[in-house]
């Protein structure tokens, strides 16, 4: 008689593919592929007597396999990889959309002051600011371009301070580099909405702006066509920023060399302005009797002083974004925070001088 029983092996590959693909956050893509494993043959002993047993399942019956627990540990981390991209990103929008809201309500409030202060001069009488703004040398000037830029300029040294409060404890903290790419952009757009703000006010009186009265009188002392000089200010910037590599340190000086030479260039045509403004004026006798004409010149030539300070202005801003290129995102962090401190000490120090004691005549 004839076995009762056979023996049939059947080989089996057995695949496991995890369905993460790539994920784009801000242009900046987080790969998660994962590559497709293979696992090994399974044999099975199936009697001859029992039929149908060869279509269970070789998985049942071996258990999970090592590739299934490889498969789902990464399948895991990429989950809790964008759990926590999801979660900052979070972060991040509610951060905007309460910077959002509170330059609306700026602009709103400046509205505001602007209706009031148009209403005071038409009846002659002048409204004092509810805002102190003694420490920051504002002049209280009725002019409502001026004094919407006033307001508007204490507003953005509140929002500078707040800034380098979150910068310094993000570098503490050691945030995603998505985060504080995010604090960078939103500090060099800061700088941009100061320039902006010069470019009203310097149509409204361009000598107020280049006069330097709404900054304290420390700032005052290093001013140069209505701000500071870019050159001085990678200076005082670049020890802040160290380690750089050498392709930092060329680009930095070309950098500086560059803003030198177009703040030379921008000091010669000021200083050919004045010569040329003083000879229109004093150059003809008194008793000509041309006086309406002679003013007229000179107005025309001031005319171009609102130019020199939008080019300075032009100028500070490409230094700022042109050292955000050279730099990584975390020395760019560095040197924004380095920048912020730099202002606030120099107009702590005008606190200071101007609180000093002095002795008795």
């Amino acid at each position: 008689m004839s076995s009762a029983s056979t023996q049939l092996i059947t080989s089996r590959k057995m695949g496991i593919y995890d369905p993460f693909q790539q994920v784009s956050m801000w242009e900046d893509p987080f790969k998660g592929d994962i590559s497709p494993n293979t696992g090994a043959s399974t044999i099975l002993q199936v009697d001859a007597g029992l039929p149908n047993k060869s279509e269970f399942n070789s998985h049942e019956l071996t258990g999970p396999s090592r590739n299934d627990e490889e498969g789902n540990n990464t399948a895991d981390k990429v989950r809790r990889r964008l759990a926590q991209n999801r979660e900052a990103a979070r972060k991040s929008r509610l951060r905007k959309k309460a910077y959002v809201q509170q330059l609306e309500t700026s602009r709103l409030k400046l509205a505001q002051l602007e209706l009031e202060l148009e209403k005071a001069r038409k009846q002659g009488v002048y409204v004092g600011s509810a805002l102190d703004t003694s420490h920051l040398g504002f002049s209280g000037n009725v002019n409502s371009g001026i004094a919407a830029f006033e307001m508007e300029y204490a507003h953005w040294v509140e929002e500078q301070n707040r800034q380098i409060f979150e910068l310094r404890n993000a570098l503490q903290a050691h945030v995603t580099e998505i985060e504080l790419r995010m604090l960078v952009e939103s500090g060099l757009n800061h700088y941009h909405n100061l320039f902006r703000m010069k470019a009203d006010a310097a149509k409204a009186d361009v000598f107020y702006l280049m006069s330097g009265v709404w900054r304290t009188t420390t700032e005052r002392f290093f001013l140069w066509i209505g701000g500071f000089r870019p050159s001085e200010l990678l200076n005082v910037l670049r020890p802040q920023l160290e380690p750089l590599t050498d392709q930092q340190v060329l680009s930095v000086c070309n950098l500086r060399q560059s803003s030198q030479q177009a703040e030379d260039a921008l000091s010669l045509g000021m200083e050919k302005l004045q010569q040329s403004l003083a000879h229109s004026i004093g150059a003809e006798s008194v008793l000509a009797g041309n006086y309406g004409s002679q003013m007229a010149a000179a107005m025309e030539k001031l005319e171009a002083l609102e130019g020199f300070v939008n080019q300075a202005d032009h100028l500070r801003q490409q230094t700022l974004q042109q050292m955000s290129r050279i730099l990584t995102t975390h020395q760019a962090a560095r040197g924004l925070l380095a920048l912020g401190e730099y202002f606030h000490r120099l107009r702590a120090l005008s606190s200071l001088w101007a609180a000093r004691p002095r002795e008795p005549e």
